[in-house]
């Protein structure tokens, strides 16, 4: 179900006109529905019904407060990868063993702050860093609760800067070194082997690369299990696709747990996924204004106050967005346009080739914007980042205030002389 609709020929969330949202707070601004983000974390909980399991949101896909603080009401896990996200789940008073700390890099800092919190999880990526965690647990008195990521080698078919399952990927150990590192785990005292971890890449829309990594991982934990060492829980990430692309099918969230279910059998893991992009990604819209329109000789574009510093996905991953008007039109001329920013590249696109009916000063959005969105923004050009708004029923909340000039050069020093 969407929660961005027209009602009376003018585009809302929930129940808040978008008009009413860029009127209060401008634009460009992040806009997201409580209503999708609970739906959707509903369904992927509801799918594995009475089976034991764990849903960690992956922290990274939108790590603002108040996106946060509603999957902290729905009872939520949380997957993070630095110490900065860490450090929102404790802004928000989320406890350590609602929490698993995936990554490639983690720092001595991050380790101890997670450490000191008592976190569920550590998964490990390379023996070095098995050594350094067991280490700073032995300084800090603490026990390090681990599972090893397994890279299974298994082609996610996914753009190939989010597939990470291949051994040419940075991330995980192979399965043959994870059997020397489980060993090594085992007869550390300050280390508990409690699982196992494997996620082989980002908007998957088939289930057969997920099915070909399950088969893998669990042969790797029965053969664990005849060595002695017994898993808690299996952690299979996240990386189930959304629908971008009207062509596109996602993949049905009761049919990868059916599957998942059919494959474990009798054995008694508890499962755990990292869902992030499929939770928020149609949950929120990028709301934009059209400053004009330019026409070079056939060339038509819509140049808006969002750009790519606001919105990367569509120029680093080639990605395609929805892109709808905020007033439904049908007076004014209709055109291809590509939807483009402020900023001084050729690649500062949202969209191309779209026919819309607009003019100038008019509101338009661009779909599928609450995953990887703000959290993927930055000051190029100097440009202040973009506000967020989350709309619950029909009440908007300003969850991040615009950035402002002030704020951008306040860790900034010029030289004196």
């Amino acid at each position: 179900m969407s929660y961005f609709n027209y009602h009376n020929g003018e585009l809302h969330a929930e129940g808040v006109p978008l008009a009413a949202i860029a009127a209060a707070h401008g634009t460009p601004t992040f806009v997201y529905s409580r209503a999708a983000i609970t739906e959707a974390y509903q369904g992927f909980t509801a799918a594995f019904g009475d089976r034991s399991h764990r849903v960690c949101y992956a922290v990274k896909a939108n790590s603002n407060l108040g996106v946060l603080s509603v999957l902290d009401k729905l009872g939520a896990s949380f997957d993070i990868v630095s110490g900065g996200e860490l450090a929102r789940l404790q802004a928000l008073g989320i406890s350590g063993d609602r929490i698993v700390f995936s990554g490639v890099g983690k720092q001595q800092a991050e380790i101890d702050a997670a450490l000191n919190m008592e976190i569920s999880c550590f998964n490990v990526e390379s023996p070095q860093e098995l050594l350094t965690l067991a280490e700073r647990a032995r300084v800090l008195g603490k026990i390090a609760r681990i599972s090893i990521r397994v890279n299974p080698d298994v082609d996610a078919k996914t753009h190939p800067y989010i597939s990470t399952g291949l051994k040419e990927n940075k991330f995980g150990v192979s399965i043959e070194v994870s059997r020397g590192l489980y060993r090594e785990a085992a007869a550390s005292e300050y280390l508990e082997v409690v699982g196992i971890d494997c996620h082989i890449g980002s908007q998957l829309l088939s289930l057969s690369p997920f099915m070909d990594a399950l088969e893998r991982i669990l042969q790797l934990v029965d053969d664990l299990k005849a060595t002695g060492i017994d898993l808690e829980h299996i952690d299979l990430g996240g990386g189930i696709g959304v629908q971008y692309h009207p062509d596109e099918t996602p993949l049905n969230i009761e049919t990868y747990a059916s599957a998942i279910l059919q494959h474990m059998g009798n054995r008694p893991q508890e499962l755990w996924f990292e869902p992030g992009r499929s939770i928020v990604a149609n949950a929120g819209i990028l709301l934009t204004s059209v400053i004009n329109l330019k026409d070079n000789e056939g060339k038509h574009f819509c140049v808006v106050d969002a750009a790519m510093n606001d919105f990367i996905r569509p120029a680093l991953y080639q990605s395609w967005q929805g892109v709808q008007t905020v007033q439904q039109a049908d007076i004014l001329p209709t055109e291809n346009y590509d939807i483009v920013g402020p900023v001084c590249e050729s690649g500062d696109f949202l969209a191309k080739d779209r026919r819309l009916s607009i003019a100038a000063k008019d509101l338009i959005c661009i779909a599928s914007a609450g995953a990887y969105g703000f959290g993927m923004s930055s000051n190029y050009n100097s440009r202040n980042r973009a506000a967020e708004v989350l709309v619950d029923g029909d009440q908007q909340h300003l969850v991040r205030e615009r950035e402002t000039y002030e704020y951008q050069f306040s860790l900034e020093h010029p030289l004196s002389s």
